[in-house]
């Protein structure tokens, strides 16, 4: 059985959890407290170098880092990532837009401040960020203005990787009443079959 070791709350481990979920793939779940410095002692760093969670363990001994990684492998020749070329390409475009565009902004300052509960520490970051945090998403209020899903009609790891953090934005001080289109597309992942809170799958 696949063992994913992640952290209760993280987005990037609500991700493999839920496509594992939505596959019909049965899992064990592993905590991993990173407030405790767990992903970075010895054992941890023998599996995972970077001392990063989520980490999954596809079979005894093989490791595989990087969530967007994760759904890529879990996906693979399933109606979650398509085989046709350029609709693959697509997917893999909106994940990198996630890790580079909307991660590093909405889910860090969630992290701050729901999590870690360091806003005060972080007050001049959070102000610099936040911009950028509502940049990605007034790019993704313009692409599911016209299609029920970000890359179109069907649900796919793209929807799964931004859905995430997104779903937990308000979290970190991000209104999405502005974005009647992100609120629309969250109640379209919810609706999708398998479909299971954070809560649920991860912890």
């Amino acid at each position: 059985m696949i063992q994913l070791h992640g952290f209760t709350g993280s987005g990037n481990c609500y991700k493999p959890a839920l496509a594992m979920r939505q596959l019909g793939i049965p899992y064990q779940w592993h905590e991993v407290d990173i407030l405790r410095g767990e992903s970075r002692t010895p054992a941890f760093l023998a599996k995972n170098p970077n001392g990063r969670i989520p980490l999954l363990e596809v079979e005894p001994g093989r490791y595989l880092a990087e969530s967007n990684a994760m759904l890529g492998y879990l996906a693979d020749g399933t109606a979650l990532l398509p085989a046709d070329r350029w609709a693959r390409a697509k997917v893999y475009e909106w994940l990198f837009f996630e890790q580079y565009s909307h991660e590093p902004y909405i889910a860090t300052i969630r992290f701050w401040t729901t999590i870690e509960n360091s806003v005060e520490r972080h007050r001049d970051r959070i102000a610099e960020m936040r911009p950028r945090g509502h940049a990605a998403l007034a790019v993704m209020e313009r692409q599911l203005a016209q299609t029920p899903f970000l890359t179109g009609a069907d649900y796919t790891i793209a929807d799964i990787a931004l859905f995430a953090y997104t779903h937990v934005a308000h979290e970190g001080g991000f209104d999405l009443g502005p974005y009647p289109a992100v609120r629309n597309w969250l109640g379209n992942v919810m609706d999708t079959p398998g479909f299971v809170p954070m809560q649920d799958c991860c912890g």
